[in-house]
């Protein structure tokens, strides 16, 4: 049932994202009604750190709710329940009695934990962590995040012991914000991204907890993705509104596109772009370096998902804009792009983060090759354009042969979707034809349809499949033999990205353990951090 009384009543979903919060508001047959977003700050201390203010996140994301609200002339009495869907792995820490953080929260981007996850790696861990949790050991993953949390924020280990803080993921955060701390809880999807939950028997890990040296006390209860887990504080609505769906963003967008059945993938092109596929309701072992992770648990059915990710997908648009500055809006790197038919051999690996999957190279950086003196603008735009569809055919390829399934078409949605050429990049260079929905807020989608189905708004997962349609199909047009050469040349470039900063990370290693064997003169070393 869509209303109560004479008054028609919506899903409110929060999107929180890694550059802006966003508050969507979606009536019965799953349209975007009204649709609020605002930015927030970015913190680049030093190079490869990326962080943000979690008060930020949370007045960004009550702001948007209210404005959306406000402008479609909607009560809280109106809002059947609240979906949450948030940017996944990014860390917070707070004090349980105040609410207070510990410090700002740690970006999923963030790659300070290499060399601890280096550590990991060489102790002989990775086997473990892969069979519980479906991970590789990788800085992208909360769990070595909050380690480093505690051994650096001031007194924060100390007090974690006493169960004085609280860790979340951005859900975690919201939920806490939404109900005055009444409740701390997360969701199996985005407890599946920590690389401290069991995946296989939905629990933390004591011997995970123990490998990363992490109380348990600071971890939130689990719930399903799909049901009733708190209701919000009255103060913040006028009313208690139930929060009935939770999702990490990918998983969110997956349920949104309606890849509900084994085979069935979509990709998102965010600030990174990151490639899921249905895989089931028992969890695929990859061989390729890809991610095994939990989709979404409705009620005792849980989905199981292959994912691979591009660290930078959105973000390298914004790298020619904020960077480069070779444009003035994101919407100008298509026209730019399209200035010229060809790159003329300019490739762009925009490893600022490192490689993602199926790589997993945190040492990798941004390599730009093939220039000449006839190179310019439009070459570079057009370049940063297909790295995005590059980088994704990679995961794809790889995701194709875990599965044994050919891909029959890849859906897909988030702002660089809206691209058409990007769109037809992506078709060409797959050799698959390329969908995207009428609907492209599939991620907000994704997290009503949770809240929806929890809350009685929906009836079933077969109501939400009827109501998925088509925009616009890209089919491709490149050659086989045009496609095999183009990526070719593109993994000759990721060759020469590859392993690029290692020799001074083993520099700064070796100055640091000069440093700490004068400073030591003979005393215990500190706890690495």
């Amino acid at each position: 049932m869509s209303t109560t009384s004479s008054q028609p009543t919506y899903i409110l979903a929060l999107d929180q994202g890694t550059s802006s919060s966003r508050a969507i508001l979606f009536d019965h047959a799953g349209n975007v009604v009204r649709i609020a977003q605002r930015e927030f700050r970015q913190y680049y201390p030093h190079p490869g750190h990326v962080e943000h203010d979690p008060y930020e996140i949370w007045q960004s994301q009550l702001a948007v709710a209210h404005e959306v609200l406000t402008a479609a002339n909607v009560s809280g009495t109106q809002v059947r329940a609240i979906g949450i869907t948030n940017q996944r792995e990014t860390t917070v820490l707070w004090d349980r009695k105040t609410g207070e953080p510990v410090g700002r929260a740690l970006v999923w981007q963030d790659r300070r934990t290499a060399p601890l996850c280096e550590r990991l790696q060489h102790d002989g861990h990775g086997p473990l962590f892969q069979r519980k949790t479906g991970l590789i050991i990788d800085a992208y993953f909360s769990g070595t995040k909050l380690r480093w949390m505690l051994d650096n924020y001031d007194g924060a280990r100390a007090r974690a012991e006493r169960g004085e803080l609280a860790f979340g993921t951005v859900d975690s955060w919201l939920i806490w914000q939404l109900t005055e701390g009444a409740r701390h809880v997360t969701d199996v999807s985005n407890a599946a991204r920590t690389l401290m939950f069991n995946i296989n028997d939905f629990r933390w890990d004591e011997e995970l907890l123990d490998v990363l040296d992490i109380p348990r006390s600071l971890l939130p209860d689990v719930a399903p993705s799909s049901g009733e887990v708190a209701r919000t504080s009255a103060r913040l609505f006028g009313t208690e509104i139930p929060i009935a769906g939770i999702a990490g963003d990918q998983q969110a967008a997956t349920f949104g596109q309606v890849c509900l059945s084994p085979g069935m993938a979509k990709n998102t092109y965010g600030t990174g772009c990151f490639i899921l596929m249905n895989a089931g309701n028992k969890p695929v072992a990859s061989q390729n370096r890809l991610l095994t992770t939990i989709g979404w648990q409705i009620g005792k059915d849980t989905q199981y998902c292959l994912e691979g990710g591009v660290f930078m997908g959105g973000a390298t648009i914004q790298w020619l804009r904020d960077g480069l500055k070779i444009i003035e809006s994101a919407p100008e790197a298509e026209a730019l792009a399209r200035q010229c038919d060809d790159t003329e051999g300019v490739v762009l690996v925009p490893a600022f983060a490192g490689l993602g999957a199926p790589h997993w190279d945190a040492f990798a950086r941004g390599t730009l090759v093939g220039i000449t003196r006839g190179t310019g603008r439009p070459h570079i735009a057009r370049a940063a354009l297909e790295s995005i569809a590059f980088q994704s055919v990679d995961v794809l390829q790889a995701m194709e042969k875990d599965a044994g399934l050919p891909l029959a078409e890849l859906r897909v949605d988030g702002g660089a979707s809206r691209s058409d050429l990007l769109m037809q990049m992506q078709a060409d260079l797959l050799g698959t034809p390329v969908v995207r929905p009428r609907v492209t807020e599939t991620t907000a989608l994704g997290a009503a349809y949770l809240a929806g189905l929890a809350s009685g708004y929906w009836s079933d997962t077969e109501e939400i499949r009827q109501q998925w349609q088509v925009e616009q199909r890209f089919e491709p047009r490149l050659s086989a033999d045009e496609r095999a050469q183009r990526l070719r040349r593109w993994h000759r470039a990721v060759a020469r990205a590859r392993d690029w900063a290692r020799e001074d990370h083993d520099d700064n290693d070796q100055d640091n353990d000069q440093d700490n064997n004068k400073e030591s003169d003979g005393k215990t070393a500190a706890r690495p951090s």
